[in-house]
């Protein structure tokens, strides 16, 4: 199991004739973690950062620990970040001897900081030596992330926010960050939609935070007067097997087990059964087809929406008989339409069954070319991208968001904030974007522009709710944008190179049974790059056009 260590950022900010502006930081291209990326400064906690607090005032460690729902340790965070941003940014907002804040020509922003980069002293050694104060209760608390499973190094983060000091200059260090630049949110966050820098999702999160305020002052205040929700550290009670089970804060299955039984009875499912309806919303209904599989996980999920008198589903899923029998008779045999998110065979074909049998109209986008697509899929209506159909259940806004296959749909249930994602989001593992019909930089650009959609929670075609909706839709973003990176490197190292031999450098990661699917999304990579001008395919072997 990876270990996740605890780690601090600090994102900070100043006033300037632009507005508000955050310092960024450019990670090396060589780091393990998040190369090329931008991001604040921080890093892991040390081991010594406990002795600093001799050298801290404004907030004791109770009250920090608090502020941050942990039981002790809140200062050492604190004390890390400003560690840290000494180390990565060349600034210290600390006070010297005398309660004044240190000025730009201060030694241990020079000299100081060179010996702490390289271990010739320790940060308290530094502190005591300069007669520092580090004044705790200046940075206020902005965030939690812990590293999702799955990644090569887990993080569990704490985010905080500070007065940039007045008359030190930022200097990156070199060596793990090779770029900085004072920005303001907005701007950043446009080159990341524009593709000219790359951002995690706790960084995405903290700047669209932050763009909420002109002023620092303004910012500060809110900070400190809202502090962050504690995240969920605690399991829930729930069933499985028919027996009580437990679900750990980062199981699949506890966001939906929170959601529906919210007074910790112990009476949802941690598990899904095919054939089973659970009601996940007034007036939806889930049941998941029997069609389990290595793409399809736990099978293909059904939703029914409607009530006594009307019904409508969303993804049929297969022609299997007995799940569309299920479907009919939750409905009372009233159903009125059908609507798909997308036409591959374990999502679709199961429509024109339901046709036959009640009349109902079907709603979608007709298929495109190729094996994996139901082409018996005839829609009575193509729904437009925006267009907003009424329902039992409320008002459901249409989204058009292509990639994963050039047709695909995802339907937002408006009342309920929940987004019926089809393919575009998957539980526990990314989407196959599979050229030609698949299209990796359509994707994207989707899962972009589903970012800007108002949802709490999303509803996928396999597999459990998924809560913290838009962190699930950053965190595709930037694991798609870091496998990129693996991509341009592995064209760059190994040029002229094979479709084949570059997936097994880029997806290293990747078990050989797996390799064959992972080749699909490294072409859609390549071609994604191709079509930016920065590689070229030439007698059947890829090179790179990057200087």
């Amino acid at each position: 199991m990876t270990e996740i260590r605890p780690a601090a950022t600090l994102a900070l900010v100043r006033d300037s004739d632009r507005g508000l502006e955050v310092l960024v930081l450019q990670r090396t291209w060589q780091a393990a973690f998040l190369p090329g990326y931008f991001v604040f400064p921080g890093g892991a906690v040390d081991p010594q950062d406990p002795d600093v607090r001799a050298c801290a005032s404004g907030r004791g460690d109770a009250a920090i620990s608090q502020t941050l729902s942990l039981d002790e340790g809140g200062a050492d965070y604190m004390i890390a970040a400003l560690r840290e941003c000494l180390e990565e940014a060349g600034l210290l907002p600390a006070l010297d001897d005398r309660g004044r804040a240190l000025p730009g020509d201060h030694p241990v922003l020079s000299a100081g900081r060179e010996a702490l980069c390289r271990g010739e002293v320790d940060f308290r050694e530094l502190c005591e030596h300069h007669g520092l104060v580090l004044p705790l209760d200046r940075l206020a608390y902005l965030g939690h992330w812990v590293t999702p499973r799955g990644a090569p190094r887990r993080f569990d983060t704490r985010f905080f926010v500070a007065l940039a000091p007045p008359g030190q200059q930022a200097a990156h260090d070199g060596s793990e960050t090779i770029a900085h630049a004072w920005r303001t949110p907005a701007d950043v966050l446009a080159d990341h939609r524009r593709g000219r820098l790359a951002l995690g999702y706790p960084t995405l999160r903290t700047l669209r935070l932050l763009a909420d305020f002109a002023t620092a002052e303004a910012l500060l205040r809110y900070a400190h007067a809202n502090p962050p929700t504690p995240r969920p550290s605690r399991p829930w009670p729930a069933r499985k097997g028919g027996a009580a089970w437990q679900v750990e804060p980062d199981a699949p299955a506890y966001a939906e087990v929170r959601r529906l039984d919210p007074q910790r009875r112990g009476m949802a499912s941690a598990e899904i059964e095919p054939g089973r309806a659970v009601e996940l919303a007034p007036g939806v209904i889930r049941v998941t087809a029997p069609n389990s599989g290595a793409m399809t996980g736990p099978g293909t999920n059904s939703y029914l929406l409607g009530d006594g008198d009307d019904h409508l589903v969303i993804d049929p899923g297969p022609a299997e008989p007995a799940h569309l029998e299920r479907l009919l008779a939750l409905a009372g045999g009233r159903l009125s339409r059908v609507l798909v998110t997308h036409t591959h065979i374990d999502h679709s074909p199961g429509a024109a069954w339901l046709k036959a049998r009640t009349s109902a109209r079907l709603v979608g986008l007709p298929p495109p070319p190729g094996a994996s697509q139901d082409a018996g899929f005839v829609p009575d209506h193509r729904p437009r991208h925006g267009e907003r159909l009424e329902t039992p259940a409320g008002s459901l806004k249409v989204l058009h968001t292509p990639g994963h296959a050039s047709n695909h749909l995802c339907y937002l249930l408006e009342p309920a904030r929940l987004l019926f994602a089809g393919d575009q989001v998957m539980q526990g593992s990314t989407v196959v974007i599979n050229p030609p019909d698949g299209d990796m930089a359509a994707y994207l650009e989707a899962l972009n522009a589903l970012g800007e959609e108002p949802f709490d929670t999303i509803a996928p075609g396999h597999g459990f709710l998924i809560g913290e909706a838009h962190a699930a839709i950053d965190f595709l973003v930037t694991h798609r944008l870091a496998r990129e990176h693996k991509v341009r490197r592995a064209l760059a190292r190994h040029a002229p190179v094979s479709l084949e031999t570059l997936t097994r450098h880029a997806y290293d990661d990747v078990p050989e049974e797996k390799l064959g699917v992972a080749a699909r999304s490294a072409l859609a990579h390549l071609l994604k790059l191709e079509a930016e001008g920065r590689a070229a395919q030439r007698a059947g072997q890829w090179v790179s056009r990057e200087e």
